[in-house]
């Protein structure tokens, strides 16, 4: 696995970004009035997104990094792809359903994933050709592999939102996919995708994200079997939106969210 390295180096910075969220989560999610104060959390936010990238100028100089709050630094074939917190308004109302995700993308395809979920005591990382993974750690961990249902009216679904279905004017493509299927539910953000990565879940999709929302749970996805795409069937970084499959039912679903 010619990545191995690079994947030690995520978990590592996994492990720190795990110790300034969990610190912070404690402390943001005592009290809410009337009104979600989201300013704790961009603190938190850019305390992981420095502590990465703090570590990526030592380890890795010549790499670019792509931050959701710091922007684009550096150039090269390497690109670091951050999201210090996925899932922000879960984390400030204390819902334990929220990660960082760091990927690594050379030449402009992704080859490692983390997702790390600390409030969970979760993480699933993959890198290309070596396998998909969920566990504590690198040493305690088991195989990720896609389900095997084949047929929609069998198939279960996780979302995120549905005004953002709603927003894209998608709402209705939506709706009747999920009138298709045997069950959905709102598990949100990154669990949806990574759910499909270890066979929980059969579909997941949001109709927009940001790369750094997506790049960690492509190659996590497709090392486990699955299919990820835009809901136009184009790359999802280049789409802008996400749907995840076990591969089996990609193009049932897509024709149903109508590309």
């Amino acid at each position: 696995m010619g990545y191995s390295d690079d994947l030690r180096l995520a978990h590592v910075m996994a492990d720190a970004a795990d110790d300034i969220t969990m610190r912070r989560f404690k402390a943001v999610d005592l009290k809410i009035d009337t009104k979600p104060d989201l300013t704790p959390v961009s603190d938190a936010d850019r305390a992981v997104e420095e502590s990465i990238r703090g570590t990526l100028r030592r380890a890795r100089p010549r790499d670019a990094v792509v931050g959701e709050e710091f922007g684009k630094t550096g150039y090269g074939i390497r690109s670091w792809v951050i999201d210090p917190i996925d899932g922000t308004k879960n984390y400030v109302r204390g819902v334990p359903v929220w990660a960082t995700l760091i990927a690594l993308m050379d030449e402009g395809k992704v080859v490692v994933g983390v997702v790390s979920a600390p409030a969970l005591q979760r993480r699933w990382w993959a890198a290309k050709e070596g396998g998909a993974w969920t566990g504590r750690s690198l040493t305690k961990a088991t195989r990720c592999q896609v389900s095997s249902v084949r047929r929609l009216d069998d198939a279960s679904a996780s979302f995120s939102d549905l005004h953002e279905w709603e927003q894209a004017g998608k709402l209705e493509n939506f709706l009747d996919l999920n009138r298709a299927i045997w069950r959905s539910r709102g598990y949100g953000d990154f669990w949806s995708h990574v759910m499909v990565a270890e066979g929980a879940v059969d579909i997941s999709a949001e109709p927009e994200l940001s790369p750094w929302d997506m790049a960690a749970i492509t190659v996590i996805v497709e090392e486990a079997g699955g299919t990820c795409t835009g809901v136009n069937g184009a790359s999802p970084l280049e789409a802008g939106n996400l749907v995840c499959t076990n591969g089996l039912l990609h193009g049932e679903v897509l024709k149903r969210l109508g590309g």
